[in-house]
C-alpha cells in the first residue's frame, strides 16, 4: 500500500493521517499564529477525534517540533533539486542556494514563528544543531567540486555563511533589503568564501 493510501475501512493509513495533520496545523499556525494551534484545534480543523490526533503527537510540544521537522525538511528538498538542477558553475550554484535560502525565509514565515514558540523547549536545542550541521554539511558537499580548501576548512566557512546568510534574512524579513540585493551578497559571500580553484 502506498503511504497515501487508504485502508479498506476508508480511513486513512497512518503516515498519511500524519501528513493530514501535519498540513492543517501548518494552515492553523498561517491563518492564526502558533497561539491557535492546540490539540484540540487541529482535531477539529482536520475532521478528527481528539484521541486521533493524541495518539500522532500526544502534547502540543510535540506537534510543534514534528512541524518544524516537516517545513526543514521541505526546505532542504527544494534547496537540493534546485542545486541539482542548476548549471555546475560556482556563480550559478552560489546564486541558486541563496536563492532557494531565502525563499524559505519568505515563503516559509511559519518556521521562525513555531521556533519562537518552541523557545525553552529542552529539544530544541538539538534539533537545530542537527539541522544546521546537516544543512552545512551538503553546502560543503555541493560546493566541495570549486572549492580549494579541505573538507574540514570548507566546512567551517558554510558555518559562517549561514551566519551570514540567517542575518541577510532577518534584514529581508524586516523590509531593510530586496531579494535580489540578498540573493547578491549571500551568492557574493558564498563565492569569495570557499576558495575557489584547484584543492590542496
Amino acid at each position: 500500500m502506498a503511504q497515501g493510501a487508504s485502508t479498506r475501512s476508508g480511513r486513512l493509513a497512518k503516515p498519511a493521517r500524519r501528513e493530514q495533520l501535519l498540513d492543517t496545523a501548518l494552515t492553523l499556525v498561517r491563518e492564526h499564529g502558533t497561539d491557535g494551534l492546540t490539540l484540540a484545534t487541529l482535531a477539529e480543523a482536520a475532521g478528527v477525534s481528539r484521541p486521533i490526533v493524541y495518539d500522532h503527537f500526544g502534547t502540543r510540544p510535540e506537534l510543534l517540533l514534528a512541524l518544524y521537522r516537516q517545513l526543514d525538511e521541505r526546505h532542504r528538498f527544494t534547496s537540493e533539486q534546485a542545486v541539482r538542477d542548476a548549471a555546475p558553475t560556482i556563480d550559478e550554484i552560489a546564486r541558486v542556494m541563496s536563492s532557494a535560502y531565502f525563499a524559505c525565509a519568505t515563503e516559509m514565515p511559519e518556521f521562525d514563528a513555531i521556533s519562537a514558540a518552541l523557545k525553552g523547549n529542552p529539544d530544541i536545542g538539538a534539533i537545530q544543531r542537527d539541522m544546521l550541521d546537516s544543512y552545512r554539511d551538503w553546502m560543503a558537499t555541493a560546493l566541495l567540486p570549486f572549492s580549494s580548501l579541505t573538507d574540514t576548512a570548507l566546512r567551517l566557512r558554510c558555518v559562517g555563511v549561514l551566519g551570514a546568510a540567517e542575518t541577510l534574512a532577518a534584514e529581508l524579513n524586516l523590509g531593510a533589503t530586496s531579494a535580489e540585493e540578498a540573493i547578491s551578497a549571500l551568492s557574493d559571500v558564498i563565492v569569495g568564501s570557499i576558495g575557489t580553484g584547484k584543492r590542496r
